[in-house]
Parts: structure tokens; C-alpha cells; sequence
């Protein structure tokens, strides 16, 4: 079997088990267990080992406090709040984006801004968001080790890293961009924390996606890969409520995640990048992970899905004029400098 083939279907294999067993065992937030395989298995390789896990787990704690720390500074002193929130979505997007530390990044990114917003709610539901987020990690490892032996990784074959950005003031640049493409989200997110929360992953995603794209190319990256993964979640959606059951909910995430694997990992054709179908997927199972749980809930799952969804689109119109905004200033910026 082809390389390619072998991380289509591991990619697609471990985020279905995921789902199934976070929704079969009434998991808090279910749907961030097959959110975490996505951004583990992006990358081809072996899956981390129990220390590594250990070791990770530590770290999601440690920068998950962080958080916590400043749910009585957003009450009391919202100004320095802010500013100190500003500071450390700066310092994660550095990590995450120059420093080729993802998940140190992500979950820095998570701790300053999730558990934040939570907690400014209530502290029990920042405690549940933490625990959502640990147990989701450890099962998305876990389905990743019962996966992996199916279709390993060649021993010849070698994946070589990607280069970060080069240059002190282009990889400064880079993480202030993304910073500021989070924190209006995290703003919103403020303002009604229980309709809004599930932006600021959204968010995320986008500042990391956005941060490494052009101007001219951040619409069809930006705005495609968000329409398709509403369209695919509406799809989802139809087809399992013919029959919704955790089995068929098993069944059409395989289906879906193995289409966008193939595409990720090029055994089907792609005029996109990697990242494009990385943002659908994620944007998929953000929208319909909740959906599934209005659902449950007697709530009127449609017009909490519309309303999240362009929420969604219009968080990422603003990525996409941020980006070109910022890329304009700082373009005018260097050729002021240039010309002194």
C-alpha cells in the first residue's frame, strides 16, 4: 500500500473512533477528541508515546492554568486583562507559527482565551472546558495508538519538516498578525461566552491558517474552506438523521474523513493547500459537534447551527480584510523604511 494511502486512511480511522467512543461515553465536549486527531495526524509520523503523552498532558494543564489565573483579572481589572491576553496570543502564535511548537502553541492559545471566556462565566464551566480538553487529547492519542499498527508508517520513509519563516521582524510580524486576527473573536466571545465560545477554536484555526497566506490568496483559502465545511456539515447532518445512531454517526464521519484525508494527504487531486482541508474538517466538526448536542437536548439544533455558521463566515470575512489591511500597512511600512 502506498505511503499516501496509509495516512488517508489512519487520518480517517482514528478521527471516526475518536467521535464514537467520546459520544459513547458521554465524553464533555465530545467532539474535541476527533478535533485533536485532525491536528495530530496532519502530519505524518508515528503517534507520541506514553511519556510524550505524560509530558503533553503536563503541559495542557500548565497552559490551561493560565487561564484560570485570569478569570479574577477579566472581572476586577479588565483593561490589564485584555492587555495580558493581547501579550500571550502574541507569545502562542510565535511558538505555533515560528517555532514549529503546535500543540504547546495551540493549547497556550486555548489557556489565555477558552478557559478565559468560560470562567468569566462561571469557574465550574472553566473546569469543564479543561477536563473536556485533557480527556479529548488523551483519547485522540489513544485511538492513534489502536489505529497506527493498522497502517504504519514505512520505516524508508521520511517526512522532512517545513522551514519556519526566516527573518526577526517578518516572524514578528507573523504572530502579531494572527494575534489580531484572534482577539476580536475573543472580544465577541466576551460579550455572550455561551453562544459565542466555540468561535474562538474557529479563530484559532484561522489565525494559524491565515498567518502564513497572502492577500490575494486568503479568500479562496479563508472563505472556501469555510463554506465547504458548512456544506459538509449540512450534508452530515441530513444523511444521519436518516438513521442517528452512534454506529451511523461512526460510519459517515469514517466516510467524510477519509474524503478529506485523501485530499490532504494528495491521493486525490488537490489545487489547494494542506491547510485548506485541514480548516474544513475543523470547521466541520465545530459546527456539527454542537449541532449534535442542541439535538440531544430538545434545542432547536437548525437555527443554532445558521446562527453559528455565519458566525462563522463573518469571523472569517474579517480574517480575510484584516489580512489584507495589515499586508498593505506593513508593505507601505517597508518601502518608508526602505527609502529612508
Amino acid at each position: 500500500m502506498h505511503p499516501k494511502d496509509r495516512r488517508a486512511l489512519r487520518f480517517a480511522l482514528a478521527t471516526s473512533l475518536a467521535l464514537a467512543v467520546a459520544y459513547g461515553l458521554s465524553f464533555p465536549l465530545p467532539f474535541l477528541s476527533p478535533l485533536f486527531v485532525v491536528l495530530l495526524s496532519a502530519a505524518p509520523g508515528a503517534p507520541m508515546g506514553p511519556k510524550q503523552l505524560f509530558g503533553l498532558i503536563l503541559i495542557v494543564m500548565l497552559s490551561l492554568t493560565v487561564g484560570v489565573l485570569l478569570i479574577p483579572l477579566l472581572r476586577y481589572y479588565p483593561m490589564s486583562a485584555l492587555m495580558i491576553v493581547g501579550l500571550g496570543l502574541y507569545a502562542s502564535m510565535y511558538l505555533t507559527l515560528i517555532r514549529g511548537k503546535r500543540l504547546l502553541g495551540t493549547f497556550l492559545t486555548m489557556g489565555f482565551t477558552l478557559i478565559s471566556v468560560a470562567g468569566s462565566v462561571d469557574y465550574l464551566l472553566a473546569t469543564t472546558v479543561i477536563q473536556s480538553l485533557v480527556l479529548g487529547i488523551g483519547l485522540a492519542v489513544a485511538c492513534q495508538w489502536v489505529v497506527y499498527p493498522l497502517f504504519p508508517e514505512p520505516e524508508s520513509q521520511e517526512v522532512s519538516p517545513a522551514e519556519p519563516p526566516t527573518g526577526v521582524s517578518q516572524s514578528n510580524w507573523l504572530a502579531v498578525r494572527a494575534a489580531l486576527i484572534v482577539m476580536p473573536a475573543y472580544l465577541l466571545a466576551l460579550t455572550n461566552p455561551a453562544q459565542y465560545l466555540m468561535i474562538i477554536m474557529k479563530s484559532v484555526s484561522l489565525g494559524q491558517q491565515a498567518s502564513l497566506l497572502h492577500a490575494r490568496d486568503a479568500g479562496r483559502e479563508l472563505l472556501g474552506s469555510t463554506f465547504l465545511g458548512g456544506i459538509m456539515a449540512v450534508l452530515f447532518w441530513l444523511v444521519l438523521s436518516m438513521t442517528p445512531t452512534l454506529w451511523m454517526f461512526f460510519l459517515w464521519m469514517l466516510a467524510f474523513s477519509l474524503y478529506v484525508g485523501a485530499k490532504l494527504f494528495a491521493v486525490l487531486r488537490s489545487t489547494v493547500a494542506p491547510s485548506f482541508w485541514i480548516n474544513t474538517v475543523i470547521t466541520l466538526l465545530i459546527l456539527l459537534g454542537p449541532a449534535v448536542e442542541d439535538s440531544a437536548n430538545g434545542s432547536d439544533a437548525l437555527s443554532a447551527f445558521l446562527t453559528r455558521f455565519f458566525v462563522f463566515i463573518g469571523v472569517t470575512l474579517y480574517a480575510w480584510l484584516a489580512i489584507a489591511f495589515l499586508e498593505s500597512w506593513w508593505a507601505a511600512r517597508l518601502k518608508a523604511s526602505m527609502a529612508l
